[in-house]
């Protein structure tokens, strides 16, 4: 009785020990096939805008922006050599006529446009006061600017029969070192910028006062020698 319970127990004590054994591989496979991983997961890149993110290159634009101050302008058509003036900014401080002549350079060299307006004034009053000098002028660039003659000082200087010093759409020498055409230049300027008015300011015709030729203009008055009209 005693052997077979010794045996018994002996069976007993093996069968624990398969149970024990069985159950420390099952536990060892689970584990492993537990054991952590890492996984890599591919960049994300989000726009600033609000598209989903996806897993995409970032393509860069170029972006595009005005400077501060600047102003798209309209384009500026170019002038033809009749319409280019050369002028100086006007003085207008002056108290006097004569302050204000005394106050204008003397550019070396003239533009065509404005070498032709000195030119009406010396050959049309050179010997005359600065107001008579001033009258003249103001004439020219009314002309130019009233749509009935040429739209250039030149233009309206040698336009044909209007002023009798030009012979043959030219006008004759000048002394360029003399006080008057110094006064002409001056006057020229004046009259371009109009930082003077005319005495006679409108007036678009005149003629010696010797002379009558019964025009049926408005006279607007006459300054030394010559009569204006509108």
């Amino acid at each position: 009785m005693s052997h077979k319970l010794n045996k018994a127990s002996a069976i007993a004590v093996a069968a624990t020990l398969i149970t024990i054994l069985a159950g420390a591989e099952g536990s060892g496979a689970i584990a492993e096939s537990k054991t952590p991983v890492v996984i890599q997961t591919p960049t994300v890149i989000q726009a600033e805008s609000n598209l989903p993110m996806i897993s995409r290159p970032m393509v860069s634009e170029p972006v595009v922006q005005p400077l501060p101050g600047v102003v798209d302008a309209a384009p500026v058509a170019p002038l033809d050599d009749e319409k280019l003036i050369e002028a100086e900014p006007p003085v207008r401080s002056a108290r006097s006529l004569i302050a204000l002549v005394s106050a204008q350079p003397q550019p070396g060299d003239l533009s065509r446009e404005l070498n032709c307006l000195a030119g009406a004034v010396y050959f049309e009053a050179k010997s005359e006061t600065l107001p008579g000098q001033l009258a003249v002028g103001r004439v020219v660039v009314a002309r130019s600017k009233s749509g009935r003659f040429p739209n250039s000082y030149c233009g309206v200087v040698f336009q044909r029969s209007q002023f009798s010093f030009v012979r043959g759409n030219a006008m004759p020498g000048i002394v360029k070192s003399s006080r008057q055409w110094k006064n002409a230049v001056a006057i020229a300027q004046i009259a371009h910028s109009g930082s003077w008015q005319s005495p006679v300011e409108g007036a678009l015709y005149f003629h010696a006062a010797r002379v009558s030729p019964g025009w049926r203009l408005t006279r607007v008055g006459r300054i030394d020698n010559h009569v204006f009209y509108r």
